[in-house]
């Protein structure tokens, strides 16, 4: 392995090739290790939901937010409820302002065939020194 190529002469030295690739193996563990990665739950409702059955979810997306993971909330619009998709952005401008202290939007709502689709990302507080 070529230590110094820029002495003259370069130098040069003599290494176990073996040895040199584990190195590499468990530095390249130990920053997959040490990454922060990111989860994605995802909480799926109909228009016409009742209010209990509302603040259940809404609390489920609560604790997912609080776990610092993204939450994808998706609108699943059936027969002649693809009329009405203004009740599904209701729905989900309701959650947006509701859970606003600890997500913020990623991803605006929009209609995917019969599905509206928007993304919750945490907020990420800053920590302060002490």
């Amino acid at each position: 392995m070529e230590v110094a190529p820029q002495a003259d002469p370069p130098v040069c030295r003599i290494m176990d090739y073996g040895k040199y690739r584990y190195e590499q193996t468990q530095k390249m563990k130990r920053a997959k290790k040490h990454s922060a990665t990111m989860m994605l739950k995802e909480m799926k409702l109909r228009p016409k939901i009742d209010s209990h059955d509302y603040e259940v979810k809404k609390k489920h997306i609560v604790r997912f937010l609080e776990d610092g993971a993204k939450v994808k909330v998706t609108i699943m619009f059936r027969g002649r409820e693809m009329a009405h998709t203004d009740l599904g952005r209701k729905l989900l401008d309701r959650i947006v302002e509701e859970v606003s202290e600890l997500g913020k939007v990623e991803a605006y709502p929009k209609l995917d065939g019969r599905n509206m689709i928007m993304v919750l990302a945490p907020i990420v507080k800053a920590v302060v020194p002490e």
